[in-house]
């Protein structure tokens, strides 16, 4: 993959969602809540007026309707404004 995000833009890998409840119930596909958390695969340089705080890397937390959907290679893969990421963690 050779994507570079321009200016404060991040591309993010989301973290697959649950398949099973803790009480072991299988979740169907058509109930699965959109994933809210993903890797940090790349980022821009930012711009004059915000720096990048996020990094490769990082496992991040955005809002649900955060981003752009694209998919490469048969992957699935998010291309968000630093903005639009709410946490970094751990």
């Amino acid at each position: 993959m050779n994507i570079k995000p321009l200016a404060d833009r991040v591309l993010v890998k989301p973290v697959a969602a649950e398949e099973k409840t803790a009480a072991g119930i299988i979740i169907p596909d058509t109930a699965k809540e959109k994933p809210l958390k993903g890797n940090v695969l790349a980022i821009g340089n930012g711009t004059k007026d915000d720096e990048m705080v996020v990094k490769v890397g990082d496992t991040v937390l955005y809002g649900k309707y955060a981003g752009t959907e694209l998919e490469l290679d048969g992957d699935k893969y998010l291309i968000m404004r630093q903005s639009d990421i709410l946490a970094v963690i751990g």
